[in-house]
């Protein structure tokens, strides 16, 4: 898979912001984290972030069709480079989509010093990220009696 990211641009603010709330809906119905959820926050928010000149939004690519999103979030100070979020739509995941997003993202932004959470009980999730190269902190926030964060770094 070669040039699997490309950056979003902020006239495509409203089609990652729909792939979004696509992408995260059942996990929103799972764990009914109405807060901090993806899938609830609104499109001016994703257009804060478009705006932002740390954030990079990229279209995770099949040839010409976007097939999830990646939010980088690049200091560029020392201090750890953040994915958050990345998703993968539904037709498209169990397809190494995320894994070449990842080293993809790597290349872009460097391979050392990253940061990321995801939600403990998706043991999908945090499987993918220990293939990765990611390492759990020990660290974990409670969200509600369904779901709690847990912290990884690289």
């Amino acid at each position: 898979m070669k040039n699997i990211l490309r950056l979003i641009d902020k006239n495509e603010c409203e089609k990652l912001w729909r792939m979004q709330v696509e992408a995260f809906s059942d996990l929103l119905e799972k764990y009914r984290d109405y807060d901090i959820s993806p899938a609830n926050e609104p499109m001016s928010r994703i257009m804060e972030r478009l705006e932002q000149p740390f954030t990079y939004y990229y279209f995770i690519m099949d040839g010409d069709t976007a097939v999830g999103a990646v939010r980088v979030v690049d200091m560029k100070d020392g201090s750890p480079k953040r994915i958050s979020p990345i998703f993968i739509m539904k037709e498209h995941r169990g397809k190494g989509f995320a894994k070449a997003a990842i080293r993809a993202a790597e290349k872009l932004h460097g391979a050392d010093n990253w940061a990321l959470d995801t939600i403990l009980q998706e043991e999908g999730n945090c499987r993918l990220y220990e293939k990765m190269g990611f390492r759990r902190t020990g660290g974990t926030q409670i969200i509600n009696e369904r779901m709690t964060l847990v912290f990884y770094e690289k």
